[in-house]
């Protein structure tokens, strides 16, 4: 009977031991394994166990070596008992057998099985784990202090320097990456617009703008009823008034100032007087840049210039908004029709459309570090105007010259890319 009860006493033991060593070593992989940023989240919203892991992980030398020391008392402990208990048993080979026997217990029960539950559902384990480990360090502080301080002078040694430790920042295209695996967390819609802010320092205005010659304005030097027309026609509710040619812009004209002028005749002294000062903005501007402008000067309209003063573009802030949130209208009249689908796998494309535009409609890969319309990067391609039935390939995508004019190439067609082309850095 003596003997019955001391081994129920030697296994009730072991198992407590095991039990504690299991979460010792669970425990430790769980809060090293914690997303730190969503630690953060759930700390900032009040969660108890989330705050106390947060304030353990600053100095995870010191919650370590709290562990290490528990960790390693319960092992020593239950090797010392299973060792005296298999000696008096059977002597030296017993005690041998007794300790290989609790190493492999305690590598699959209180190691392997607890550490890779941990790191799967690191976060059941952790915020308990944090509310036993804050109270406990400060208990045992006195010991952990002087193992983290001979711990760490033997990495001074090696040149590493330990401490507090600060939420690292990620990278652009570490934030993408985490935008990429949200997965179904985060809708295809927010995902895109998410990207696309992560963009906006990359674009500048140059990639959205609308070009010198595509700018639609008042030109002063026309007559009353033309000036009349081109404002009624016009799609804009800004439009640059300039003289001449577009190059002398004299204001910005917003067409609800004309709401009070509309039972009068509108004349040019009129209209002079409710110009708005033209605002420009140098090119190769980071659309981030510029988005952060508007909001300060509390404007909606930019006319891109180059280094000599030449105007080159003229870009809106809805034209920013749409880098982001996509196109803003259907409405027909704002509609370009740049491509059309020829067959299942061509297309006819206006050789004038903006790149960017293009890759966003059709989920093209064409490259975008040169030219900004499909016109300059033929040209750049091939140094020349060429004429028609030329073919090349841009990234993969094979162009087919179809109509030229006297200056510029007007009509393409594109087929769909080959399979064994790889995608450009662009």
């Amino acid at each position: 009977m003596g003997v019955d009860a001391s081994l129920t006493s030697l296994i009730s033991q072991i198992l407590v031991l095991l039990a504690l060593s299991a979460f010792f070593s669970g425990s430790e992989t769980a809060l090293m394994s914690l997303n730190r940023y969503q630690l953060r989240h759930k700390a900032r919203q009040g969660h108890r166990g989330a705050r106390l892991a947060e304030s353990l992980l600053k100095r995870p030398d010191r919650v370590i070596g709290l562990i290490l020391l528990g960790n390693n008392l319960v092992n020593v402990y239950a090797a010392s008992i299973v060792g005296v208990y298999a000696y008096k048993i059977g002597g030296e080979p017993a005690a041998a057998i007794g300790a290989v026997i609790l190493t492999l217990v305690v590598l699959i029960f209180a190691e392997a099985a607890p550490k890779t539950l941990a790191a799967l559902h690191p976060e059941r384990l952790a915020y308990p784990a944090a509310l036993i480990y804050y109270p406990l360090l400060k208990i045992t502080y006195p010991i952990v202090w002087m193992t983290n301080v001979m711990s760490n002078g033997v990495l001074w040694l090696f040149g590493v320097r330990g401490g507090d430790t600060e939420l690292q920042s990620l990278t652009r295209e570490e934030l993408r990456t985490v935008v990429f695996e949200a997965g179904a967390r985060i809708s295809t819609r927010y995902r895109s617009m998410l990207l696309s802010i992560l963009d906006l320092g990359q674009v500048t205005v140059d990639d959205v703008m609308v070009p010198h010659n595509e700018i639609i304005g008042v030109d002063l030097d026309d007559d009353d009823k033309e000036i009349e027309m081109a404002i009624s026609s016009s799609e804009h509710t800004r439009m640059p008034v300039y003289r001449d040619n577009i190059d002398n812009v004299v204001g910005i004209l917003h067409l609800r100032k004309l709401a009070n002028l509309a039972k009068t005749e509108l004349t040019k002294p009129k209209l002079m007087s409710l110009l708005d000062e033209p605002y420009f903005i140098p090119e190769g501007t980071p659309l981030s840049t510029q988005l952060v402008q508007f909001q300060r000067r509390r404007e909606r309209v930019a006319l891109v210039v180059d280094e000599y003063g030449d105007i080159q573009g003229i870009v809106t802030l809805e034209d920013i908004l749409e880098e982001i949130v996509g196109e803003f209208t259907t409405d027909p009249a704002d509609e370009i029709d740049d491509v059309v689908q020829e067959s299942d796998t061509s297309f006819l494309v206006d050789a004038t459309a903006n790149i960017r535009e293009l890759n966003r409609a059709q989920d093209w890969e064409l490259p975008t570090d040169g030219p900004k319309t499909l016109n300059g990067l033929i040209v750049e391609e091939l140094e020349t105007i060429p004429p028609p039935g030329t073919c090349l390939k841009a990234n993969g995508y094979p162009i087919e010259i179809v109509e030229v004019d006297d200056n510029r190439v007007r009509l393409v067609r594109v087929g769909p890319r080959s399979e064994h082309e790889t995608p450009s850095d662009d």
